[in-house]
């Protein structure tokens, strides 16, 4: 009997314990509830913050091309039609006997002015906006096709046939044409390589631009200093509608190289329009 008795009072004492626990447990769980809709509701505040800030340093960005491309239109234009004017008057007081060499340098004066000229002109229409009035594919293929006269290499570009970019935002296709823009001057400008690819993808959630060459591959410590490859430029852009950017150098698996790089901005579709039917995409090449 005094065994039995025992027994009940250490069933007694557990079933105590374990309606303890159950209470704690109760009491515990609408506080750990609160604390981690505190953490996700202040990831979401801080996530909108980054996006605010993204967008802002993209306005400022803008705007300050826009300040620099009147500076170099109304300033250096006017520079360089005085000196052609001063280099007019030069040779028109050149005596008849003036040694051949001085019309030479004249010619190279007048071939450096055109040169320059040039090469503010090209500067003003990178800086400018482009016209996005028919739409950020027509206006990518336009620049595209600009830009491969201009470097001589070969150009490919494939859009996936996606109803969706015809209705960005001016500011949306204003943020992918800036990313795609710069991804392929950097390709003229550091990467040696003779052609360069563009693709437009596109999933129910992302909208994706993927440029990839054939030159050297960027150096492995590029990353550190963004500023060069105006990467964080256009990280912030993609930054701005809940994207990401990845730059990496392409190998080359058979031979173990490096085969030039590839860029992949990333943005989302809910921040670049909004919450929208999303139709099957299909891919058109255009091969330029």
């Amino acid at each position: 009997m005094r065994g039995h008795g025992t027994a009940a009072r250490k069933g007694d004492a557990q079933r105590a314990s374990g309606a303890r626990a159950t209470r704690s447990a109760k009491a515990a769980t609408p506080s750990g509830t609160a604390t981690r809709a505190t953490s996700t509701d202040e990831i979401t505040r801080l996530k909108a913050r980054v996006r605010e800030l993204a967008s802002e340093l993209t306005r400022t960005q803008e705007a300050t091309r826009r300040r620099v491309a009147q500076e170099l239109h109304d300033s250096l234009g006017a520079e360089v039609t005085a000196a052609r004017f001063a280099l007019a008057g030069v040779e028109t007081w050149l005596p008849a006997d003036a040694p051949p060499q001085c019309t030479a340098a004249l010619q190279t004066a007048q071939r450096s002015l055109d040169a320059v000229t040039q090469a503010a002109q090209e500067a003003v229409a990178e800086l400018h906006a482009p016209t996005l009035d028919k739409g950020i594919v027509c206006a990518l293929s336009h620049w595209i096709n600009t830009f491969a006269a201009r470097t001589g290499l070969r150009m490919s570009f494939v859009c996936a046939a996606d109803a969706r970019l015809t209705r960005l935002s001016a500011d949306a296709s204003l943020a992918v044409f800036r990313v795609a823009q710069e991804a392929l001057n950097n390709v003229a400008k550091h990467a040696r390589a003779s052609g360069a690819d563009m693709r437009i993808e596109a999933t129910a959630q992302h909208l994706s631009i993927v440029v990839s060459d054939d030159g050297i591959g960027i150096p492995p410590h590029a990353g550190q200093d963004e500023r060069q490859f105006g990467l964080a430029g256009m990280r912030a852009r993609c930054n701005a509608f809940d994207g990401e950017l990845k730059v990496a150098a392409t190998c080359d698996k058979t031979h173990g190289e490096t085969r030039g790089t590839t860029v992949n901005a990333r943005f989302a579709w809910k921040a670049l329009m909004g919450n929208a039917t999303r139709p099957r995409a299909r891919r058109t090449a255009i091969r330029l």
